[in-house]
C-alpha cells in the first residue's frame, strides 16, 4: 500500500509541476513574443503552439532514450491530440450567447483540414507498418512524408493567415508593461528548466503505475501521459479566452495538433532501434482514427456554424467530440491489461 501511495505520489507531483510550470512557460514566451515583435508576424502564434507542446516533445524524447517505452512516447501524443480537441468542449461552454462555433474564424479550417490529414497519415502507418517497410536506415520512410506535410502546412497557413494576424496582434500590443524582456527571459528559462525535469521522470513515473495497476504502457500513455502534458494547452486556451482571444485559443490547440505529429517524426529519428512506429501497439490507431473524425467534426461546426444548444450549455459539435474522447477512453480501457 505504502509503494503504491508513493508512486501516486510522484505522479500527481510531476502532474502538478507540469501543469503549474507549463502555463507559466506559455506566459513568458507570449511575452517574449509581445516584446520581441514576434506578435507582429505568425511566428507568434506558431510560439504559443509549439510551447505548449513542450512537455509531449520532453517526455517522448525520455521515453525513447532513457526508459525505452516507444508506447508511451507515441501514445501520449496521439492521446494529447485526441484531449487537445476535447479542451474545445470546454471553451465552447464558457462561450456564453452564441456558439463558439459561431464567433470562431472559419480560418481554423484550414488548420484543422491539415491535421486531418497528418494524424490520418500517422494512423494508416500504424496500421499497415511491419517490419518489412521500406525504411530509411533507423527511420520509417513516412518521417520525411511528415516533416514536408508539416512545412507546407506552415507555409499555406501563413499565407493565409497573415493579414488576420496583423490585425490581431495590433489590437493586443503591450500587454505586458510590468515585465522586461528579461526578466521574461529568465523565467521563461525557469519555467523550461522545470517542465523539462517533469518530463524526464514522468516515463519512469508512468512504467512503475502501469506494472502497479497491471496496465500496458499504451493504455498509461495514451490517457494518463496525454492528459497531464496536454495542461498547458487547457491553461493557455482558457486564458486566451478570458482575455478574448477565443481564435488564438482555438488556433494553439489546432496548431499544437500538427506539432505533436512532427515531435512524432523527431522521435524516430533519435530512436536508433527502428522506425518508431514497428515498435509500438497497433492500438495507437484508435487514438489516430478519434482524432481525425474529431477533427472532422470541427470543421463541420466552422462551416456549419450551428447557434442551438442541446445540453448543459453545449452544442451537438461539442457533444460529438465528448462522446468520441469517451468511446476513445473506454477502448483504451478495455485494452488496458493487455
Amino acid at each position: 500500500m505504502l509503494t503504491a501511495l508513493i508512486i501516486w505520489f510522484k505522479f500527481g507531483l510531476c502532474a502538478m509541476l507540469i501543469g503549474l510550470a507549463g502555463t507559466r512557460l506559455c506566459r513568458y514566451a507570449d511575452v517574449i513574443a509581445d516584446k520581441t515583435g514576434l506578435s507582429g508576424s505568425w511566428i507568434g502564434l506558431i510560439l504559443l503552439a509549439t510551447v505548449t507542446s513542450l512537455p509531449e516533445l520532453v517526455t517522448g524524447v525520455s521515453a525513447l532514450t532513457l526508459a525505452n517505452i516507444p508506447n508511451i512516447a507515441v501514445g501520449s501524443l496521439l492521446g494529447s491530440c485526441v484531449f487537445n480537441l476535447t479542451i474545445l468542449v470546454v471553451l465552447d461552454y464558457l462561450v456564453r450567447g452564441e456558439s463558439l462555433y459561431r464567433r470562431a474564424s472559419s480560418s481554423h479550417i484550414l488548420s484543422a483540414g491539415f491535421g486531418v490529414i497528418l494524424i490520418g497519415f500517422v494512423g494508416l502507418n500504424v496500421l499497415l507498418i511491419d517490419k518489412h517497410t521500406f525504411n530509411i536506415a533507423h527511420i520509417g520512410i513516412y518521417t520525411p512524408a511528415i516533416i514536408m506535410f508539416y512545412i507546407v502546412a506552415m507555409r499555406a497557413m501563413y499565407i493565409h493567415e497573415r493579414a488576420q494576424v496583423r490585425e490581431f496582434v495590433e489590437q493586443v500590443a503591450d500587454r505586458y508593461p510590468d515585465i522586461t524582456l528579461h526578466q521574461a527571459y529568465i523565467r521563461y528559462a525557469l519555467s523550461a528548466l522545470a517542465v523539462i525535469a517533469a518530463g524526464i521522470y514522468l516515463p519512469f513515473v508512468a512504467a512503475q503505475l502501469a506494472a502497479l495497476m497491471g496496465w500496458n504502457n499504451t493504455f498509461v500513455g495514451t490517457l494518463f501521459i496525454a492528459g497531464i502534458t496536454s495542461l498547458p494547452e487547457l491553461a493557455v486556451s482558457i486564458a486566451a479566452f478570458r482575455m478574448g482571444a477565443l481564435d488564438m485559443a482555438i488556433a494553439n490547440l489546432l496548431g499544437s495538433n500538427l506539432f505533436n505529429i512532427l515531435i512524432l517524426a523527431l522521435e524516430d529519428i533519435i530512436f536508433l532501434a527502428g522506425p518508431l512506429l514497428t515498435h509500438t501497439s497497433p492500438l495507437h490507431a484508435f487514438s489516430a482514427l478519434s482524432a481525425v473524425i474529431m477533427s472532422g467534426i470541427v470543421i463541420v461546426g466552422l462551416v456549419y456554424r450551428p447557434s442551438t444548444r442541446l445540453f448543459i450549455s453545449i452544442g451537438w459539435i461539442s457533444l460529438g467530440l465528448f462522446t468520441l474522447y469517451l468511446l476513445n477512453t473506454y477502448v483504451f480501457y478495455l485494452h488496458g491489461g493487455e
